[in-house]
């Protein structure tokens, strides 16, 4: 941590939102803590280890890249791989006791082709979202009587609500969830898991559910519930230099124009590490006061216009906390998940307890 820029993970505070989740949405039997994207931009193994102690006993992710490195460290976990991983790498997920997610029929027959006893799979159901996932009630039952048939081990099912706070098209999905599966005697699947943070927490249990995803409901970016939930996530840089400049122009184009004396400090952390230049015009804090960000951003350093309060070596903070969040997101016409995902990996975590 050379140019003292870095994220600050609370891993108090996450522990703590973890186990409010489970402990109020226990009539689930599976809680699985979504940690694809290195836990939405929080880190890996640390985080990894704090959300299975405080209860999720699944794991899920997006690669099977993931999947395999928290295995080098977390061996009983099970773990959920929610993209397609190709037919030539389902080996190593039988090693490595990785469950794949199957979503079509022309996969499981490939699949099937290849000798994977006891090989663990989900099936996707595209109950509207259209990305991934089977659609028709007859694939779905002969994918189901194909993987019966096989040594393969048909764990669990699950789908995707593409609005989760919409009423109206989540009572849309759940009908299209029991139109596909109403010839397959649900109770024969171990696993059933259809809402993730937003719809877990909105809506009463689905009847067939036993499951439910935790993903940015763990890291306390969800608005709708009454649970306090705590913020994980904070940004943090310095201040290397102060530029008192008259009528001047700053930064590359001279996008920022002094119009008489004005104060620029600059900041050693730029769109290289996920602070885009559309952040110009958001503020970030320092000794507590809100500063604006002027000027194009660079790949390394960005501007921020200040008083005279403001020495070299004062703390910037880019990233304060949950309300922050949203504030930026709103600033950036983007999402809080994007926010915190677009940190990159050359900014270090640093882990409070």
């Amino acid at each position: 941590m050379y140019r003292n820029t870095y994220v600050e993970i609370n891993l108090k505070n996450l522990r703590s939102n973890v186990e409010k989740l489970v402990n109020t949405y226990n009539e689930y039997l599976y809680h699985f803590g979504v940690v694809k994207a290195d836990c939405y931009g929080h880190g890996g193994e640390e985080v990894v280890k704090t959300i299975v102690e405080a209860g999720c006993n699944y794991l899920a992710v997006a690669t099977l890249e993931e999947a395999v490195s928290i295995r080098q460290y977390l061996k009983d976990i099970p773990i959920l791989c929610l993209g397609i991983i190709d037919i030539e790498y389902l080996d190593v997920c039988l090693e490595n006791d990785i469950t794949v997610t199957i979503s079509s029929l022309s996969y499981l027959k490939k699949l099937l082709e290849r000798d994977l006893p006891n090989l663990k799979v989900h099936i996707k159901l595209n109950t509207g979202m259209n990305r991934l996932g089977v659609n028709k009630r007859s694939e779905f039952n002969q994918m189901v009587k194909l993987l019966k048939e096989s040594n393969v081990i048909l764990e669990g099912i699950y789908t995707h609500f593409y609005s989760p706070l919409d009423e109206e098209s989540n009572a849309w999905q759940y009908r299209r969830f029991k139109e596909i599966t109403r010839d397959v005697d649900l109770s024969q699947i171990p696993i059933i898991h259809l809402g993730a943070s937003d719809e877990t927490i909105s809506w009463p249990k689905y009847p067939e559910s036993n499951g439910c995803r935790l993903g940015i409901a763990m890291y306390g970016l969800v608005q709708n519930t009454t649970i306090k939930l705590e913020s994980t996530f904070s940004l943090h840089s310095e201040v290397i230099q102060i530029n008192d400049v008259c009528d001047a122009t700053v930064g590359y184009n001279g996008a920022y124009k002094a119009n008489g004396q004005k104060r620029i400090a600059v900041v050693p952390i730029g769109y290289a590490d996920g602070i885009i230049r559309k952040n110009t015009g958001r503020y970030v804090y320092i000794n507590d006061k809100r500063y604006q960000i002027v000027g194009n951003i660079c790949m390394d350093m960005l501007f921020v216009k200040v008083d005279n309060t403001v020495k070299v070596k004062d703390e910037v903070v880019l990233i304060k906390d949950n309300d922050h969040i949203l504030e930026i997101a709103k600033h950036l016409d983007t999402i809080p998940y994007e926010v915190i995902c677009s940190i990159g990996k050359r900014v270090p975590r640093i882990y409070i307890k």
